[in-house]
């Protein structure tokens, strides 16, 4: 669960659980082994398992879509990025100027699992969870990446008010599922 470059938001409540809280509770639910922050990345790269990074800033994301992203991981031994759908307007800019409209199909908003297998693990010195898109980019460049369109609930939240909106989905969502 890394809250490192995040500030304070992974400890902020949804539904009475801090972030941090629901999504440990998530990954364990989906069969996944918890390291603690007293486990060394050495220790972690010689486990000879795969590594489920899972973003506090993505605390709902369903437990279903952990494990089919740990399975995915198993099954391809590739690195397995959950995302959204990008559909907010994206414009060029220039110093001066708002300029044409990018075609958003082909952009993608990292969310949450990234499962990085233990043969790419292996690999790596060490591993910068800072930064999600910066962590995905580095591991495109040393294997293959396998995206995995993640549900409305495994969306990230940038600040308390899209805490406040996730946590309103959630609600929405079990509404409909009853």
């Amino acid at each position: 669960m890394p809250v490192e470059g995040r500030g304070s938001l992974p400890f902020a409540l949804v539904h009475g659980e801090s972030l941090v809280a629901a999504a440990s509770w998530a990954v364990g639910e989906a069969g996944i082994v918890l390291f603690d922050a007293s486990v060394t990345f050495d220790q972690v790269r010689r486990s000879g398992r795969a590594l489920l990074l899972h973003d506090p800033l993505c605390p709902l994301t369903p437990v279903d879509f952990l494990a089919e992203a740990a399975a995915t991981c198993e099954e391809t031994g590739a690195v397995v990025v959950g995302f959204r759908p990008v559909t907010d307007t994206v414009k060029r800019s220039s110093k001066d100027s708002l300029g044409e409209t990018v075609d958003r199909s082909g952009l993608r908003a990292i969310t949450s699992p990234v499962v990085v297998p233990p043969a790419v693990l292996a690999g790596l010195e060490r591993l910068d969870t800072s930064d999600f898109p910066a962590l995905v980019a580095d591991l495109a460049t040393r294997a293959e990446v396998v995206w995995l369109e993640a549900p409305p609930l495994s969306r990230r939240v940038r600040d308390e008010h899209d805490l406040a909106d996730l946590e309103a989905l959630s609600r929405a969502e079990g509404a409909s599922a009853t």
